[in-house]
């Protein structure tokens, strides 16, 4: 085991933890686009109860380990002092419109392929080339030149050392960063248990509970793997947690140059949920062979899953990198991407039930 080059032993792991991802996700049918359809056409709040009791989670094992000293989410890409609030926006309003299209995020697409569902299959190809289209391609020129218009540094304007939240605070009131950092912490998740637990119909379904709690808790798991598991003087890992949209899109060059590539932390992640989901459908017998109702059908999921992969890249993150991941650094980046997200799949469910932008638009205004 000690000649095992790092990257196989962090991989091993991203796929273990990928394997729980997946199988929890499905057992417990966690969906962030499902959260959001929920709460916007039942008046139905359990499931995104279940993603904030996530959030929460997150939150407090991943500060916990930062206080501690076991890993420095600074170093992560969610705290860099480059500020692109435009990314954020707009990629989080993209990236939560195409997910209504699809009919799930990142997250839910690889659920439902390990279960069985080929649309799914193409939403995960379709999201993943314009995912790396936008990273290193031809869709790539035009976010570098908006990050280059709209992105702010943080160090040379106001100081900061990060984009956290903390950080902010911190500075405007003249305190401690870590002091800032675990207040913080403490109102967030506070905050977000009394939301999740004071609705008695919540506190009774052990099913959303449980999801919430785990996959909460394989965000720090990950931050541990990347940061302590994977450190190495001479080839360190990349400090990283739980995303999709990225790392589906090197999955895929990964499979197609597999003899002159190497294996990171988020491929193995992703082949870890389709896995775990494929095993917990077959035990629980709801693995299902599903194809597209028609062309008009396969056409909104096309759709859909190239404005998620060109979203996912903008916002760096989906429903579970920048809601659960970066979130869990409190990011002020990943609060805008969060926010930004869930408006875009507001309107997205808007679209679906009017049929045309200007009808969806007032159906949004008037509900709020």
């Amino acid at each position: 085991m000690e000649d095992l080059p790092i990257v196989w032993t962090v991989s091993g792991l991203g796929f273990i933890l990928g394997m729980a991802f997946g199988a929890t996700a499905q057992r417990t049918n966690f969906c962030t686009m499902g959260a959001i359809s929920d709460m916007v056409f039942m008046d139905e709040w359990n499931r995104m109860r279940a993603w904030m009791l996530a959030i929460a989670v997150a939150i407090a094992g991943s500060q916990a380990m930062h206080l501690a000293g076991l890993v420095d989410l600074n170093a992560s890409i969610f705290l860099s002092t480059n500020f692109g609030w435009a990314g954020a926006v707009i990629g989080g309003l993209l990236f939560g419109f195409g997910m209504t299209m699809t009919g799930g995020c990142g997250n839910k697409t690889l659920v439902r392929l390990g279960a069985g569902n080929l649309k799914s299959l193409l939403v995960a190809l379709v999201m993943g080339v314009f995912a790396y289209m936008t990273v290193r391609g031809l869709i790539g020129l035009a976010r570098v030149e908006l990050e280059a218009v709209a992105n702010v540094d943080l160090k040379a304007a106001a100081g900061l050392e990060a984009q956290g939240i903390p950080d902010m605070i911190a500075a405007a009131l003249g305190m401690g960063v870590e002091a800032a950092r675990s207040a913080v912490a403490a109102v967030f998740v506070l905050v977000l248990l009394i939301f999740c637990f004071k609705s008695a119909e919540f506190r009774e379904s052990k099913r959303d509970i449980a999801g919430g709690v785990i996959l909460g808790a394989l965000v720090p798991v990950a931050w541990y793997i990347t940061g302590v598991v994977g450190f190495d003087d001479f080839e360190p890992t990349p400090l990283a947690a739980i995303s999709f949209v990225n790392p589906v899109g090197e999955s895929i060059q990964y499979l197609m140059t597999f003899s002159g590539a190497t294996i990171n932390f988020g491929i193995a992640v992703v082949g870890g949920v389709i896995f775990g989901a494929f095993v917990a459908a077959k035990a629980s017998g709801e693995f299902r062979v599903e194809a597209f109702n028609d062309a008009g059908d396969m056409v909104r999921h096309i759709i859909g899953a190239a404005i998620m992969g060109i979203g996912g890249i903008m916002s760096l993150g989906c429903t579970i990198g920048q809601g659960l991941s970066g979130m869990s650094t409190l990011a002020m980046g990943s609060l805008i991407a969060l926010a930004s997200i869930i408006t875009g799949g507001v309107f997205g469910m808007k679209y679906l039930e009017e049929g045309n932008f200007g009808d969806a638009l007032k159906a949004m205004f008037q509900r709020a």
